[in-house]
């Protein structure tokens, strides 16, 4: 008796689909020919040595700079245009990239005062719920220079999800950090994949939060090669090319 065929397993919704994109200005390439996509409530990693262009591709990525060629198309919608309304992306830039003149509250609310016309008090309240959701119910009225290092991170990360966005972009967000505080933010990361369903594509070159949150990635040259290799960090450790391998024995120093 002949065994029923398997159905094959349904395709994933992407979420961020690249093609063929060339990176850099006018004649100076960065990257060429960039192409690969992330799925649904994946935690997308972007790895490469110090140099390999990692943020300056998470730029083009969200319309901050202008592609030579190729196309990004986000959650359907084709690339960015940031002039045509509301992104379906937040971002936590590198360091957090906090306003230090305001307080963290204020801080959070931005994204609300630029892309919507809700009232002071209601940008207030989502403001102090995504300050609860990454553990700093307290901090609305601190200023950033009273926080330390992880809790930047995570009033950042309060700012990124302010408009309750279905993609996350986070560059180097747990670098510079102790280990312990890393981990944190590394868990943090994790649990709002879960515990939210986000999509997270995060830029770093740190080892320990490669193998702890990510599910795939792309390893970029630094020599303006491209990507080198894709896939499960957890597989490509075991790569017997020579730039992967050297990637995963330094963790990205040059």
């Amino acid at each position: 008796m002949n065994a029923a065929p398997q159905e094959a397993p349904p395709e994933r919704e992407r979420v961020l689909d690249v093609r063929g994109l060339t990176i850099g200005w006018g004649d100076r390439v960065l990257h060429h020919d960039l192409t690969f996509h992330v799925d649904r409530g994946e935690v997308f990693a972007i790895l490469g040595r110090s140099g390999s262009g990692k943020s300056t591709l998470l730029r083009f990525l969200i319309g901050l700079e202008r592609p030579i060629a190729g196309d990004v198309d986000i959650a359907g919608q084709g690339p960015v245009d940031l002039t045509t309304g509301l992104p379906p992306f937040g971002v936590m830039f590198q360091a957090g990239a906090l306003f230090g003149s305001m307080t963290v509250g204020e801080n959070v609310e931005l994204p609300l005062a630029e892309w919507t016309d809700l009232p002071p008090k209601a940008a207030a309240a989502i403001a102090r719920t995504k300050l609860a959701l990454v553990g700093l119910e307290g901090a609305f009225e601190t200023l950033p220079s009273e926080l330390s290092g992880g809790m930047v991170r995570r009033a950042a990360l309060a700012r990124a999800l302010a408009l309750d966005p279905e993609l996350l972009f986070l560059d180097e967000p747990s670098a510079g950090l102790d280990p312990i505080t890393a981990k944190e933010i590394d868990d943090l990361i994790r649990t709002l994949n879960e515990s939210l369903g986000l999509t997270c594509i995060v830029v770093t070159h740190e080892l320990e939060s490669i193998f702890a949150i990510a599910d795939r990635c792309i390893v970029l040259d630094d020599r303006g090669g491209g990507i080198v290799a894709e896939g499960d960090p957890r597989a490509l450790r075991e790569s017997t090319d020579p730039r992967v391998r050297e990637f995963f024995t330094r963790g990205g120093r040059g």
